[in-house]
């Protein structure tokens, strides 16, 4: 456990100067709310309706399919650099039916969500 002091020294200094500068700010800082300064800041621009406002779930579920499949992407990538390690002869079979396996389960999640209609956007 010797070790891991240094980790636990520098977790409590900085525990000790964020709650430092959050108490400081709160005790010093000045408290005078205008009825400008307490909408919402939109890029400079006065907000318009309301905040409330219902967004199409397609947005939602074509965000969640990309950082699905950016996911997939990236094993794909340490999959590839695996099977051209020159330190793994014996594996290469193994990998070659693991990355074909890993291919088929993206391919048939790819073809579900295209024939669902997930990529559409009318």
């Amino acid at each position: 456990m010797a070790e891991y002091l240094g980790v636990v020294i520098f977790l409590a200094l900085v525990g000790i100067v964020a709650g430092g500068g959050l108490l400081v700010s709160n005790l010093f800082g000045p408290r005078n709310p205008t009825p400008e300064k307490l909408i919402p800041y939109e890029c400079g621009v006065d907000p318009v309706g309301s905040a409330k406002e219902r967004h199409p779930v397609k947005f939602y579920l074509v965000a969640i399919l990309f950082l699905l499949f950016d996911i997939e992407f990236l094993f794909l990538v340490i999959l590839a650099i695996m099977f051209a390690s020159p330190q793994l002869p014996l594996t290469r079979g193994l990998l070659f039916f693991e990355l074909l396996a890993f291919l088929s389960i993206l391919g048939a999640g790819f073809f579900y969500i295209w024939r669902k209609g997930a990529l559409e956007w009318d």
